[in-house]
């Protein structure tokens, strides 16, 4: 019997694990054109917190997400049984519907998992925003928040491969290594004391020309405080807001005026057509080692709100992956 999450109740502020539920699945049969998906590896991603609070899917709703999965079962020519899909019916360990449904994984000659991290819809986060959104160039002062997650940390090995001196923040000593690791030039620890805007203008004393923000909050307003003329901000989420209804109120906002900053809220929908050239280049990167995964892995379906909740706990670094 296949069973996927489902949402008990809707959380309030950081999720607890008696919010979801784990349920059987009904066996559903094929119709024509309709595959049936073994799921083999489940992302984890903070913007599903954002879902959980939609109240028009209803009560208890059935969680998903992205997932890579191998074929089954298939009605569909053009997906035969053994061919290795992605889609978005994570959460679950067996996935039904449409071909149409699940896209086939290119043909890279890299690891199948790599299709949920720098190959997935982080990579592809991280390298539009950072280059399409915040225009990098080698010799750019790049601050990036939350750089040790899955976007983050793609960002800072892109980011350096183009030849930009990186400031990298994230929280924790081990964090901290793993940016030198990758490459960051400077590290801030959002954990030691004082204020981020202290501490990014220690780190950056002639300022930053650039921000991939994943947090929002006191890395935005730091990041305001160090901008120089004309910096370009690519913000790609506020993980900072996502379990806080508290809006954001910066002590400067005249800051964005004088120094011309250029704020730009993008999503990777926005690349979708893209997607074909992201992978050549990443694939590259990747072969080259110019850029490396880092996975945070959890073992079985169980786990899948362990690894949820540990997003916003700080527990996962690079790419938070559960192997059903």
């Amino acid at each position: 019997m296949a069973r996927g999450w489902f949402l008990r109740r809707r959380p309030a502020g950081v999720p607890e694990a008696s919010d979801f539920e784990l349920r059987d699945l009904p066996q559903t049969p094929l119709a024509a054109e309709m595959v049936r998906v073994r799921n083999r590896w489940l992302s984890v991603d903070p913007y599903v917190r954002g879902r959980m609070n939609d109240t028009s899917r209803g009560p208890n709703p059935e969680m998903d997400g992205p997932a890579v999965g191998i074929v089954i079962e298939s009605m569909a020519p053009k997906l035969p049984v053994g061919a290795l899909v992605r889609h978005r019916l994570g959460w679950r360990d067996e996935a039904v519907g449409a071909a149409a449904t699940f896209e086939p994984l290119s043909d890279l000659g890299l690891p199948e998992i790599l299709f949920l991290g720098p190959l997935g819809s982080s990579g592809m986060t991280g390298y539009f925003g950072l280059l399409e959104v915040a225009k990098i160039k080698a010799g750019d002062r790049l601050f990036v928040s939350s750089a040790a997650g899955a976007v983050g940390s793609v960002v800072v090995q892109v980011a350096r491969d183009r030849g930009a001196h990186v400031i990298a923040s994230a929280g924790g000593a081990e964090k901290c290594r793993f940016l030198k690791e990758i490459g960051a030039d400077v590290v801030i620890d959002r954990l030691a004391p004082g204020s981020m805007t202290d501490k990014l203008r220690e780190a950056a004393p002639e300022g930053i020309d650039a921000f991939f923000d994943n947090v929002g909050g006191d890395h935005l307003e730091a990041a305001i405080n160090a901008a120089r003329l004309n910096a370009r901000f690519a913000l790609c989420g506020m993980i900072a807001r996502y379990n806080d209804e508290a809006p954001l109120l910066l002590s400067d906002p005249m800051r964005i005026i004088s120094a011309r900053i250029r704020i730009q809220g993008f999503a990777v929908g926005d690349f979708a057509g893209r997607k074909a050239e992201f992978e050549t280049d990443m694939a590259a990167m990747l072969k080259r080692g110019a850029v490396v995964a880092k996975d945070t892995l959890f073992e079985g379906l169980e786990a899948m709100p362990e690894a949820f909740i540990g997003l916003f706990t700080g527990h996962n670094a690079g790419k938070a992956i559960v192997q059903v």
